[in-house]
């Protein structure tokens, strides 16, 4: 059936009914933004930079950090130019880039990190065949899947939410156009839209965590019943910390945002969900891996030397 929307453009509400906090919020998410992209640019260079770095580990890393910089700029710099006039408007088209490159990147990044709890997997509970199984040919294809992957799915829901009517209220209840909010408007039926979200989506999100889930597992039993030295647990250990801290500021909110919320949940703790894993997450998860890993921690100390070195010989 031929498209026959109405609506040409969308205001994104947002936070525009706290008025007291413009200035400061703007400043927040500028602040934020600026972390994300310092801090996921500079791990990206230093990985490319440092022969050492290339290893398994840091390609997804480094992919990681591509996504989480791509990911907060769907979002940030739109509501960034929309709080000096307190007024943000969308085109429908750039309603449905949103939506669409949202997806992508979300889902691309969910499901590279279940990929990057498998490497762990394999290096910790079968180092003697790390190489031969996480090989650059794997590991080229495993990153290439899950961006593909989350480009077919994010495709999927822009074409099937282009194809929906919205003649009435234009006002997103968020500061970005979601699919949720969005169907909220429309004119025509969204329940198969709903439900594609509900088990495609869903599924995405649960089959990355449960994979995610069952790798550590695995890394946990294999430690506790066959590892007997305690140095070699603690830096087992070691390894897998940032990545469960990233692991767990990501789906915390996903869960609580796409499975626990109901159709007359607030819009509010929506958004405040959305804000930790969209926003708040890409900003802090360069410092925590380079907080963490003495690797990292090293590579960016010699590049900054060496940037020092080269500003006094200049």
């Amino acid at each position: 059936m031929e498209n026959q929307t109405a609506v040409s453009e969308f205001v994104l509400l947002g936070l525009s009914h706290l008025l007291v906090l413009q200035h400061p919020l703007f400043v927040l998410f500028l602040l934020l933004y600026v972390t994300s992209l310092l801090g996921n640019g500079a791990i990206i260079a230093v990985m490319l930079a440092e022969p050492r770095l290339h290893t398994p580990m840091y390609f997804f890393l480094g992919n990681l950090s591509c996504l989480d910089i791509f990911y907060c700029t769907v979002t940030v710099p739109k509501m960034l130019v929309g709080f000096p006039s307190r007024h943000q408007t969308i085109s429908f088209a750039g309603c449905l880039a949103q939506l669409h490159f949202f997806h992508f990147l979300g889902s691309s990044e969910a499901m590279l990190l279940a990929v990057m709890a498998y490497d762990r997997y394999v290096a910790i509970c079968n180092p003697l065949r790390y190489r031969l199984v996480m090989s650059p040919q794997t590991c080229l294809l495993l990153a290439a899947a899950t961006w593909s992957s989350g480009f077919l799915h994010a495709l999927m829901h822009t074409v099937m939410t282009s194809q929906v009517n919205f003649c009435g209220p234009n006002e997103i209840q968020h500061f970005f156009c979601d699919i949720k909010p969005l169907l909220s408007l429309a004119c025509s039926s969204t329940h198969l839209n709903l439900t594609l979200l509900n088990i495609i989506t869903g599924g995405i999100g649960l089959g990355s965590f449960a994979l995610t889930l069952l790798s550590y597992l695995y890394i946990i039993s294999f430690l506790l019943l066959k590892v007997r030295s305690q140095e070699s647990r603690r830096k087992a250990f070691s390894t897998c910390i940032s990545h469960l801290m990233v692991v767990a500021l990501f789906y915390v909110p996903v869960i609580f945002n796409y499975m626990l919320s109901s159709a007359g949940s607030s819009s509010d703790r929506e958004m405040i969900a959305t804000f930790m894993y969209s926003i708040v997450t890409p900003a802090l998860n360069p410092l925590i891996y380079t907080l963490r890993n003495q690797e990292v921690k090293s590579a960016l100390r010699k590049a900054l030397r060496r940037n020092c070195f080269l500003e006094k010989n200049n």
